[in-house]
């Protein structure tokens, strides 16, 4: 038995690996329902180490601790089972996810896919691994790799072509990213990532108002009810409304398809906090809205698995006014610095400060927030996330600094921001700030 790309697989029927395409499709498009046709397949199938091994990676990718748990139990269940070469090399990078070694998971990838360059379910860990881990411009390079070995008639050319966009766009390639993405489109209409990648391409030239337009005109395809990551470019589009300094639009969008769509899931959470952060800080009265985010946070962020969610967590938790939640969450990730291995060292180095620099801006501590965040600056990316979701951390330093009264460092924050986005309404407001600062 092959796949659509032509890598074999073991224990499969033809129905099954029939059924494994269309749940690769559905899980690399993000449309459709691909973990009712993975579990479809295992009961068929109980033989067949790929679909639990395609599972698995979709529950650990998102290092998500209650996700995780899930996927080791399937992991175990598919190291007992006869595999190929493909299979164990599948099997050995998400062990090393779910041990909390990610680069060495990315670059066997790397390896494995030298070898297995059409491997689409490699090509979307490997992608999803450099995300958190803040490398978002790797996937380019390694789709360059492998294109010679793809057409356009290979199924998952698309998801391609989109794994390429988004490199291009975080690696500073807006047009060409673009350019990439709406090829995906026009291939793929229901393509999240590709949608996904045109709106960052949008946040980040300052085309605020391009952005709600396109959100508008292709919302009938990457929001369909079938669309599970939606709840993301719904995030974006709220970004396009701050942009604008259409405060109480973002609102609407958050208390309607926002938290409607958003996934229980710690990397999806962060994006409502991050909204409201960012409205917060602007003097927008978010009334009782964080005390409801709060519940959703249970068990999705530990201190343990991923700086970028804990630091979300952390803020709803200070911002619900439970100070001893994040008091409690800023311990576990000191224990977790202590140790080592990877989480380890970016925790130490990067975490810890970040998380403490959160509860003094939130006690009104601005100085202590400019001490411990303007060291860790060059180093944020490590944390994971794009360019966008990162900004969250450059944003509340800015804030900081003018609200310390630092204003050297306020204007010099500012007129970064500005450089890149002169355009919106919140850097706007910071400069306005900054001046008063000067005179």
């Amino acid at each position: 038995m092959v796949d659509a790309q032509g890598n074999e697989i073991t224990g499969g029927t033809g129905a099954s690996v029939a059924r494994l395409d269309e749940a690769m499709r559905a899980l690399t498009i993000g449309h459709g329902d691909a973990l009712g046709m993975l579990d479809e397949m295992i009961a068929q199938s109980p033989d067949m180490p790929l679909a639990l091994l395609t599972k698995a990676w979709f529950l650990a990718i998102p290092l998500d601790p209650k996700l995780a748990r899930m996927a080791q139990a399937l992991v175990d269940r598919a190291a007992e089972m006869t595999m190929n070469e493909r299979e164990r090399a599948l099997l050995g990078a998400v062990k090393l996810v779910l041990a909390g070694e990610r680069r060495a998971s990315v670059t066997a990838l790397d390896a494995h896919l030298l070898d297995y360059p059409r491997d689409l379910l490699a090509h979307y860990a490997a992608l999803f691994g450099d995300i958190l881990l803040g490398r978002g411009h790797r996937m380019r390079e390694r789709v360059l790799r492998a294109m010679p070995f793809w057409s356009p008639d290979t199924p998952g050319y698309a998801v391609m072509l989109t794994i390429l966009g988004f490199g291009l766009e975080e690696g500073g390639s807006y047009a060409e990213a673009e350019e990439q993405s709406r090829a995906a489109i026009a291939r793929e209409p229901y393509i999240y990532l590709a949608h996904h990648t045109i709106a960052h391409c949008m946040e980040m030239t300052d085309r605020p108002d391009a952005g709600l337009a396109f959100s508008r005109e292709r919302a009938s395809f990457w929001a369909s009810p079938e669309s599970g990551a939606q709840g993301h470019v719904w995030w974006h589009t709220s970004l396009f409304h701050i942009e604008l300094g259409q405060y109480a639009d973002a609102l609407e969008l958050y208390d309607g398809p926002l938290m409607r769509t958003i996934r229980p899931v710690g990397f999806s959470l962060s994006d409502p906090a991050a909204t409201l952060w960012r409205l917060d800080t602007l003097g927008c009265d978010v009334g009782g809205r964080w005390a409801d985010l709060l519940p959703r946070w249970e068990d999705h962020a530990d201190g343990r698995s991923t700086v970028f969610t804990d630091m979300h967590a952390a803020m709803t938790e200070l911002r619900s006014g439970r100070e001893a939640l994040a008091e409690a969450r800023l311990g576990r990730m000191r224990e977790t610095a202590a140790g080592v291995g990877e989480a380890a060292e970016i925790y130490r180095e990067v975490g810890v400060s970040l998380v403490e620099a959160l509860l003094a801006f939130h006690r009104g501590a601005y100085g202590e927030t400019i001490e411990k965040l303007f060291p860790i600056r060059p180093e944020v990316w490590r944390i994971g996330g794009s360019h966008a979701q990162r900004d969250i951390v450059d944003w509340t330093l800015t804030t900081a600094a003018l609200r310390a009264g630092r204003r050297s460092l306020a204007q010099g924050l500012v007129n970064e921001r500005m450089g890149h986005r002169p355009g919106s309404a919140a850097n706007r407001q910071f400069s306005r700030m900054a001046d008063q600062l000067a005179a």
